[in-house]
């Protein structure tokens, strides 16, 4: 496995054949996997990209990084956040990986090629921090309520609660890697080759786990999945 200082290599988007996951099942994903957008200006987090937004100012004026570079990396964040909290199941937790990655993202922003699928290199930072993260500490932050939904900013509407804690209870019967191709491709809409970038695994891999993990929660929640 990577390690978390390791980058990964470019990847573009548009080179991947993205084959569709139902659009029922995807729009379920992300009533229960929301984008996690209000951040605490005296937070960690708030005040790590306060200072993240400063320097890539002034490397802009430098003409140090692209313009596009800073847009796109603040404008991810909230993205950062929903991947970080569906491996964490906590939201301090993963606010202090949204941190990490930013700070690593920054330490290499060298590395970053104009043009290639910026999302995929961050997930990746992310990702190999949060493995290594679990080889640290060597235990695993349990979540058999689901009770870390009860921090997304965007709660379901009263008449889906039901509905969605369904949809939770089925994510959660789910193997761990087939959750997680499955939260890529479906939730943040990655390509097949883009998802296998992050994940370090074929593309063909990554297609059998979203298929897999699809097929159960059609099976466990009806056709409307």
């Amino acid at each position: 496995m990577r390690s978390a200082d390791e980058l990964p290599g470019p990847v573009s988007e548009a080179s991947a054949v993205h084959s569709p996951v139902h659009p029922s099942l995807g729009e379920r994903l992300r009533q229960y996997y929301p984008q996690v957008a209000e951040i605490d200006r005296s937070s960690p987090l708030g005040a790590i990209l306060q200072r993240l937004s400063t320097a890539l100012d002034a490397a802009d004026a430098r003409r140090a990084v692209p313009r596009a570079f800073k847009d796109d990396l603040i404008g991810l964040v909230p993205r950062l956040r929903r991947y970080a909290q569906s491996l964490t199941c906590d939201g301090t937790e993963a606010d202090d990986l949204v941190q990490f990655t930013l700070l690593k993202a920054w330490e290499h922003r060298g590395h970053f090629q104009p043009g290639t699928s910026l999302v995929a290199w961050l997930f990746t930072i992310l990702r190999n921090g949060f493995i290594n993260g679990r080889r640290k500490r060597r235990r695993e932050v349990p979540d058999p309520d689901g009770m870390y939904a009860s921090v997304l900013s965007e709660p379901a509407r009263q008449d889906h609660r039901l509905d969605l804690r369904d949809l939770q209870a089925a994510i959660d019967r789910l193997e761990p890697a087939h959750r997680e191709a499955l939260m890529l491709v479906a939730v943040d809409g990655l390509p097949y080759e883009a998802a296998a970038t992050v994940i370090g695994c074929p593309a063909g891999t990554v297609k059998s786990r979203v298929s897999r993990a699809r097929d159960r929660l059609v099976r466990e929640l009806g056709a409307s999945a």
